[in-house]
C-alpha cells in the first residue's frame, strides 16, 4: 500500500456506482455524465480509482476518469471475489462491496488501465456482432435443414428463412469488410506475418490482433496463455488428493474456443504442432489433451511472430526467417 495515494472502491451499476475511499468515507452517484462529474470533483492526483470490469457498465465511467487523468484500474472480478472471500464478510451490498474494493485496492499489486483506442473499440464491437450474426445463421441453417427434410414443408416458412438468412449473410459480409479495413489501418504487417503461421488463417489471424490488441498488452507467451485461459490446473495435496490436470478456463472463452478450432488444422499442416500432438498421444494421453497442447503452442508461435517482427518458417520449429 502506497500511504501517498488515495484509494477510492467503486461498486458499479447500470444505473448507480459506490464509492468508499480510504478515509471509510461513502459515496453514491448516478452512473451518468452528471454523476461521473461530481466523482470527480472529489479526485486529485493523488487519487486512484478502483473497480471490477462488470460487463459494459464500468467502461463510461473509466474513460471519464482516464480523460481527467486519474488512476483506473480495472480488476478482474474473480480476485475481488476471492479477496472478499479470505475475509470471510457475510454482508453483501453494495455498500459493503465499495468499502472491500477499497480494501482490496490497499494490499494488492495494482495495474493502471489504459483503455483502449477508438480502432481498438470500433473492432471489438465489431467482433461481438459478428460472434452474434455467427451464432444466428447457424440456427437459421438448422432451422432450414429442420424444415426441408419435413414430409411437407411449408413454401411461406422456407421462402421466409432464406430471406433472413442472405440478410444476415449480408451484414456479415458488410462487417467482415470493415473489421478487415480497420484492423490493416494498424497491424497490416502483423496481420501478414500471422497469416504465414500455418494453422491460422485471414480470420482467425484478424481475430487474434483483435481480442489481443495487436500483442501489445502482453509481455510474455505465458502471461498470454493465462489470459486465453490455457494454463493447466494442479490439484494436489498429500497422498489423498491427486485431481486431474485441466486447464484454468478462467480466461478469454472468444479467444480459447477460436484457438481450438484451428488446433485441428495445426495438427495437419504445422510440423511443431503436429509432432506435439503426436507425442503427446503417443504417451497414452488423451487427444483432447494433446489438442489443447497444440492451442498454447500456436499461441505461443503468434506471439514469437508478433514480438519479433519475424516470419514463420516450417522447417525448424524454433527458427524464425527475416522478412
Amino acid at each position: 500500500m502506497n500511504k501517498d495515494i488515495k484509494y477510492f472502491g467503486i461498486d458499479i451499476s447500470a444505473l448507480v456506482f459506490d464509492v468508499t475511499d480510504s478515509d471509510g468515507n461513502y459515496y453514491q452517484f448516478r452512473n451518468n455524465g452528471l454523476g461521473f462529474e461530481k466523482f470527480t470533483k472529489l479526485l486529485n492526483n493523488t487519487s486512484h480509482c478502483v473497480m471490477e470490469a462488470t460487463g459494459y457498465y464500468h467502461y463510461q465511467l473509466a474513460y471519464h476518469l482516464l480523460e481527467s487523468g486519474i488512476k483506473v484500474s480495472v480488476e478482474n472480478p474473480l480476485s475481488v471475489k476471492r479477496f472478499i472471500q479470505m475475509g470471510l464478510s457475510k454482508i453483501k451490498t453494495d455498500k459493503s462491496d465499495s468499502k472491500l474494493i477499497c480494501s482490496y485496492a490497499e494490499q494488492v499489486d495494482l495495474k493502471l488501465w489504459k483503455g483502449n483506442s477508438k480502432n481498438e473499440i470500433e473492432c471489438l464491437q465489431i467482433t461481438r456482432a459478428l460472434s452474434v450474426y455467427t451464432k444466428q445463421s447457424t440456427m437459421l441453417k438448422n432451422k432450414l435443414h429442420g424444415e426441408s427434410v419435413l414430409g411437407n414443408p411449408s413454401k411461406v416458412v422456407l421462402t421466409s428463412l432464406k430471406r433472413s438468412l442472405r440478410q444476415l449473410q449480408r451484414e456479415i459480409k458488410l462487417l467482415e469488410d470493415k473489421l478487415l479495413v480497420l484492423v490493416k489501418e494498424v497491424h497490416q504487417d502483423l496481420l501478414t506475418r500471422l497469416k504465414t503461421i500455418p494453422g491460422i488463417g485471414p480470420k482467425t489471424a484478424i481475430t487474434l490482433v483483435v481480442l489481443t490488441g495487436g500483442f501489445d498488452r502482453f509481455t510474455s507467451a505465458g502471461e498470454l496463455c493465462s489470459y486465453a485461459g490455457l494454463t493447466p490446473v494442479i490439484r494436489q495435496s498429500g497422498s489423498s488428493v491427486k485431481g486431474r490436470p485441466r486447464i484454468s478456463k478462467i480466461g478469454n472463452q472468444k479467444l480459447r474456443n477460436l484457438l481450438f478450432m484451428c488446433s485441428f488444422n495445426a495438427c495437419q499442416y504445422n510440423k511443431a504442432c503436429r509432432d506435439l500432438y503426436e507425442r503427446i498421444v503417443a504417451k497414452g494421453k488423451s487427444k483432447k489433451l494433446a489438442l489443447i497442447a497444440v492451442c498454447n503452442k500456436l499461441l505461443k508461435q503468434a506471439f514469437a511472430i508478433a514480438k519479433s517482427g519475424l516470419i514463420f518458417d516450417q522447417e525448424y520449429k524454433s527458427k524464425l526467417v527475416r522478412n
